[in-house]
């Protein structure tokens, strides 16, 4: 709202804006916590294994006192994005939102695994633009359509297939892989290799 009460289009509302730095450091935080903070964007076609991985990443992490949260697509799009669909705008500001609260998230010094299709490129480089360097690691969960229509368990591909659910990545809408991911998981592998994985690449002892 402008000063007046009326609505002002983003462009102007910003200029009225000021980012407030806070007092307490990155380095003040890891003192309390014992650790820094991390985002781990998982994406991968739907039944690639995402949520799978991250929730099972997360639980081992909190098992070596490692204070970690997983934001799941369905979860995201059940609350702070309900109001977003699947258009690639929709599909955009869906990705530049959650970007924006894995900052925050890393910000509070936690590690933040967020499992979302986010199907294209350059979405994801805008979150990663977000993060300090170092702070951001892309991860491939790389199984073939073929595979993940296989698994199949909510049924998505097969409405998809029959035309009942528009804009489906990979199948009425595109997803467009990693190029050089930070870290790529073969989710035909037994989900322990996959997290042993994930731990090593954060330095954290399997």
């Amino acid at each position: 709202m402008g000063h007046d009460g009326s609505t002002l289009p983003p462009g102007d509302a910003e200029r009225n804006l000021t980012r407030a730095d806070g007092h307490v450091d990155a380095a003040r935080r890891a003192a309390v916590t014992g650790h820094v903070g991390h985002a781990l964007w998982l994406t991968g076609l739907s039944g690639s294994g995402k949520s799978t991985v991250a929730y099972a990443v997360e639980e081992a992490l909190v098992a070596r006192g490692i204070a970690a949260y997983v934001l799941d697509g369905d979860n995201v799009r059940m609350g702070l994005n309900r109001d977003l669909g699947f258009s690639p705008e929709d599909r955009t500001e869906n990705v530049r939102r959650v970007g924006e609260v894995c900052r925050l998230f890393v910000d509070a010094g936690l590690v933040v695994l967020s499992a979302f299709i986010s199907p294209y490129r350059a979405d994801r480089d805008l979150v990663r633009a977000l993060h300090p360097d170092g702070a951001f690691s892309e991860v491939f969960v790389d199984a073939s359509l073929q595979v993940c229509e296989g698994r199949d368990v909510k049924g998505l591909y097969a409405r998809a297939r029959a035309g009942e659910i528009p804009e489906f990545s990979g199948v009425s809408a595109p997803y467009e892989a990693p190029t050089t991911p930070d870290l790529t998981l073969d989710t035909t592998r037994p989900l322990d290799a996959c997290v042993a994985d994930v731990l090593a690449h954060l330095g954290v002892d399997a």
